[in-house]
């Protein structure tokens, strides 16, 4: 297989607690991605010999915001520690702060030039962090159409703008074709232009956020698009299973997604 395959936690075998959903991933031969680490066990996670692909890189603040960079920083310097225990590769990071179930907590419908600005320098700093720390931290698109309104610069074609002009081995996009294609589309062109700036890919499909398969998004030409382009990373489904939160239906939505992305 060309490409490294990985699992949300958080979105699959939901009737589970959080390690025995990593052990059923890391059972079936994926790679691992997490959400907010804060307050869970870090030893028993890293335990489980599961390999981590990525996890949240920060827990307030706003990158694009002057009066919150500095939070940015602040909380992605406390979870570093968890992310080498962890061995985790990629830290994300989102353009503006996300509150419960991914609101925008100070929704803003407009972006101006000097959140462009500031969001160009945050990551820059965040690129000296990575970099003295060994991490990346990854810059994921979202869709402000059914997901995340009120969140600036989100498109991929904003955060791909924003990576390319850092131009820093330690920043990269975290590419996630779900919100993409919500609210952009063209999945296999934008694939090819974000590739250099590419460090994960995330997938599920549309609509519903279930499985490739369930939906209009046809994973095989874009796993044949990127293929072809050479890439050969983290392709990480964040998906819940079409039939439900048992064993059976996380089984079957991993098996499709393997199936998508599959030589």
């Amino acid at each position: 297989m060309s490409f490294r395959l990985a699992v949300c936690a958080e979105m699959v075998y939901g009737e589970l607690p959080l390690i025995e959903r990593v052990r059923q991933i890391h059972g079936q031969g994926f790679e691992v991605e997490l959400w907010d680490t804060r307050g869970r066990d870090i030893t028993y996670l890293a335990a489980t010999g599961a390999r981590f692909s990525s996890m949240s890189g920060y827990f307030g603040g706003s990158l694009i915001d002057p009066a919150g960079a500095d939070e940015v920083l602040a909380s992605a310097e406390k979870l570093i520690p968890t992310a080498l225990e962890l061995g985790v590769e990629r830290m994300v990071v989102h353009p503006a702060e996300l509150g419960e179930g991914g609101v925008a907590v100070r929704p803003v419908h407009r972006s101006t030039g000097q959140m462009w600005l500031t969001g160009l320098r945050t990551l820059e700093r965040l690129a000296v962090l990575g970099e003295k720390h060994g991490v990346t931290f990854a810059l994921e698109n979202l869709n402000t159409i059914v997901d995340h309104p009120g969140i600036p610069l989100a498109r991929a074609k904003d955060t791909m703008a924003l990576v390319s002009a850092v131009d820093h081995p330690n920043v990269k996009m975290m590419l996630d074709l779900y919100h993409a294609q919500i609210g952009e589309g063209n999945l296999i062109e934008l694939v090819r232009a974000a590739l250099p700036w590419t460090g994960e890919i995330q997938v599920a499909d549309v609509p519903g956020r279930f499985e490739p398969g369930t939906g209009e998004i046809n994973y095989r030409a874009v796993a044949t698009a990127l293929k072809d382009a050479g890439y050969s990373g983290v392709i990480g489904l964040e998906a819940a299973a079409s039939g439900g939160q048992g064993q059976p239906a996380g089984d079957a939505a991993l098996a499709a997604f393997r199936a998508a992305f599959a030589d």
